[in-house]
């Protein structure tokens, strides 16, 4: 990936944060997606007191893109205001899975970044749809 874009899409994902919506102390998280027609979508943490109505930043970006009619994706980055780099829980591993996104970068509030081939980083296996 070009480094411009990569840098670009940090530098979206860490502006991003100041939307976070965090009530409990939760992780406060960014995002940036490239659909890949070139366009960036932002999203940030949601949080909810029912745990199951919070949202994953990635998941809000992605869910801006696909709002838009986006359904193909070429990169995410994901910023979160933790020490070291974050990396999504399962169930948003399984969200972003489907939409088979090629690149991930994760990076830290100090600029530090990696990136990565979307499925080196995957832990879980894509479930067979019904």
């Amino acid at each position: 990936m070009n480094i411009d874009i990569a840098d670009t899409m940090v530098r979206t994902a860490m502006d991003s944060l100041k939307n976070a919506y965090v009530l409990y102390d939760g992780i406060v998280a960014g995002a940036c997606v490239l659909a890949a027609d070139g366009t960036l979508y932002s999203g940030c943490t949601i949080d909810h007191p029912i745990p199951e109505y919070s949202l994953a930043a990635e998941v809000v970006a992605m869910a801006r893109a696909i709002s838009d009619g986006k359904r193909e994706f070429d990169a995410i980055a994901i910023v979160a205001d933790i020490e070291g780099l974050y990396s999504p829980n399962e169930e948003t591993f399984l969200f972003l899975q489907q939409f088979d996104i090629g690149e991930i970068i994760l990076a830290d509030m100090e600029g530090n970044s990696k990136n990565l081939q979307f499925d080196e980083i995957t832990p879980y296996k894509k479930r067979a749809r019904n």
